[in-house]
């Protein structure tokens, strides 16, 4: 009977006292414990399973956390968690006050680089390198593990084009799976494929071209010969790059054949890999969906519409329209500066261009918004998926800021839907004509109207540009709520002892504001709450703030919003309580009366 040989493994120093002979015992052992605890607790699933023999390998062959190893995007890591210091604790991964569900330097020693977003792993790893040798130590390794999803990045070729100019003691392992979370794209792709089939010529390799001690593709599930070529390239000193070819999902079967579905799957069945179908009847709709389904559906009567996504065609839900219309509905892989650029050219051609990027990852093209598109004033309509606080992914994917770093740039409009009726009017409304770009910000996960497709799909309805709504009089508070928080609002001011008191505001335009209803509210109510889903300085309750004090209103005036520090992870509703903006919270504000 063998033993069970993770359980002695508390850090890596205890893995290199393992035979070598001992580690395929040690990676099935660990894909299983992988497996059991994310079946229950949920999170990313097939890239960590995927990596779990070069975990092993990398942790086997080289002195961590003396050598520094940077793992791209997290989404992988959990292998690494648990073999450094994190076994006992990885059933709290992603909810609160757990551990996070990517590496972040205060939690360990080993999470050398704090990631989430993606193609980050080789500038990193080369200011490591060469800082290293600026202070003398030339024995020290430094090693980025990257996808082939996210090499593609232009970032990640500006680390390798520095990279191949420097002596710096560097190790870039590409991880080619062909998928990232849906599967990779582009002309690059093309290329790593010739490459892994042989069909591409030694001559012709971009990565020796730049300058690497380029070796592979190996197979990166095979443990012996990833440690042997590791322990290889352990002695070679510069820019070294690895290709290791692996399955993402790797060691059950449900995850290797559907790999979009089980990249996080969410809860199931650890021994048949079955997921936990959660009923979806008479719920609302996602908001992706309702995009998706809405921009799909614009499209079929206007052959102008054109889609953009950076990477997520199935998380936004423009894999609707890019089945039905491909020749106008493009995935252009992580490249969301490309993205938006792209866009600014269709759009000076007169095509209507939705390009719908999370809001965490719009932050990565701020210049491009800028330069690109609103000092051009071109119309390009940025639809911000994810916005808000997003859940149990955490801080680096939280979308706060997107109201704050878009309010300050002239010509930007910027709106937020309350519900999905809203939505899909936005979308209908702006391609009928803008003059201006514009960002449209929703929320992750699903609506609040049950029978929004029955009911609505389809029904537009030209929205009225620049305009507040009274949601519910008052009489001695105003609530101003911006996007779909203020159904938080509503559902409070239900249960609130002093509604009658209470009116409520819907500010879905939140750039221009809606001056001439502001004016009627300062003039009305001496208490003004306002409410929103992103940071507070600089957001909507800032430009409530702005506008009081240029028209010299001296009302109170109360901001709820996410305050000023990062947001850690847990489910949306906990971190909603953090920022005392979830309906409870609400309903204790309003319940003690007006000021």
């Amino acid at each position: 009977m063998k033993s069970d040989l993770l359980s002695d493994i508390y850090n890596p120093a205890d893995l290199r006292l393992l035979k070598e002979e001992q580690l395929t015992q040690v990676a099935q052992e660990l894909r299983q414990f992988i497996i059991d605890i994310v079946s229950v607790k949920e999170g990313h699933l097939g890239a960590s399973l995927g990596v779990v023999e070069l975990t092993i390998a990398l942790h086997y062959v080289f002195n961590t956390p003396n050598d520094l190893l940077v793992w791209d995007v997290g989404h992988q890591a959990y292998g690494h968690k648990i073999l450094t210091e994190r076994r006992e604790n990885f059933d709290t991964n992603r909810q609160i006050g757990g551990i996070s569900g990517f590496p972040k330097r205060s939690e360990s020693i080993y999470d050398t680089f704090g990631v989430g977003h993606s193609s980050t792993s080789i500038s990193a790893a080369l200011g490591m390198a060469i800082a290293s040798k600026l202070k003398g130590d030339f024995d020290k390794e430094h090693i980025a593990v990257i996808g082939d999803a996210s090499i593609a990045s232009g970032m990640a070729f500006e680390g390798l084009n520095h990279a191949g100019v420097t002596d710096a003691n560097i190790l870039v392992i590409l991880n080619d799976n062909a998928i990232g979370i849906d599967p990779s794209v582009g002309a690059l792709k093309k290329y790593l494929t010739s490459v892994k089939n042989g069909k591409n010529p030694r001559q012709n390799n971009i990565i020796k071209s730049l300058n690497f001690d380029y070796s592979g593709p190996i197979d990166g599930h095979d443990l012996p010969k990833l440690i042997k070529e590791l322990n290889r390239l352990k002695k070679i000193k510069g820019p070294k790059f690895l290709h290791i070819v692996t399955t993402k999902g790797k060691g059950l079967q449900q995850a290797e054949e559907n790999q979009v579905k089980y990249h996080a799957p969410g809860k199931f069945d650890a021994s048949t890999g079955e997921i936990h179908l959660k009923s979806e009847e008479n719920l609302p709709p996602k908001y992706q969906d309702v995009f998706g389904l809405t921009i799909l559906d614009l499209a079929k009567k206007n052959e102008k519409i054109i889609g953009i996504t950076p990477a997520m065609p199935s998380g936004s839900s423009l894999k609707f329209m890019m089945d039905e219309f491909p020749e106008r509905a493009f995935d252009v892989g992580i490249a969301e500066q490309h993205a938006v650029t792209l866009a600014a050219g269709m759009a000076t051609q007169g095509m209507i261009v939705y390009c719908n990027i999370y809001s965490t990852f719009l932050q990565r093209a701020y210049d491009q918004v800028i330069h690109d598109v609103a000092l051009q004033n071109l119309p390009v309509i940025f639809c911000l998926d994810r916005a808000g606080l997003v859940g149990e992914d955490g801080a680096t994917h939280h979308g706060v800021f997107d109201i704050a770093y878009l309010r300050s740039i002239p010509n930007m409009i910027i709106y937020a839907p309350l519900n999905e009726i809203e939505l899909q009017n936005i979308l209908y409304t702006v391609q009928l004509g803008i003059d201006n770009p514009i960002a449209i910000r929703y929320p992750r996960g699903r609506g609040v109207l049950p029978n929004w497709e029955v009911e609505n799909f389809g029904h537009y309805e030209k929205i009225n540009w620049g305009e507040a709504k009274c949601l519910k009089d008052g009489t001695k508070v105003a609530v101003l709520s911006a996007g779909t928080i203020g159904n938080n609002v509503i559902e409070a001011l239900k249960e609130s002892t002093h509604s009658d008191e209470i009116a409520h505001y819907n500010f879905s335009f939140i750039k221009p504001l809606d001056i001439n209803t502001l004016n009627t509210i300062f003039k009305t109510f001496q208490h003004i709450i306002t409410v929103e889903d992103g940071v507070k300085n600089g957001g909507f309750g800032s430009a409530v703030l702005e506008f009081a004090a240029s028209h010299n209103f001296k009302n109170s005036i109360e901001i709820l919003g996410v305050p000023d520090e990062f947001i850690e992870h847990g489910t949306v509703n906990q971190l909603q309580q953090l920022c005392k903006i979830d309906v409870k919270s609400l309903i204790n504000l309003f319940s003690n009366g007006s000021k």
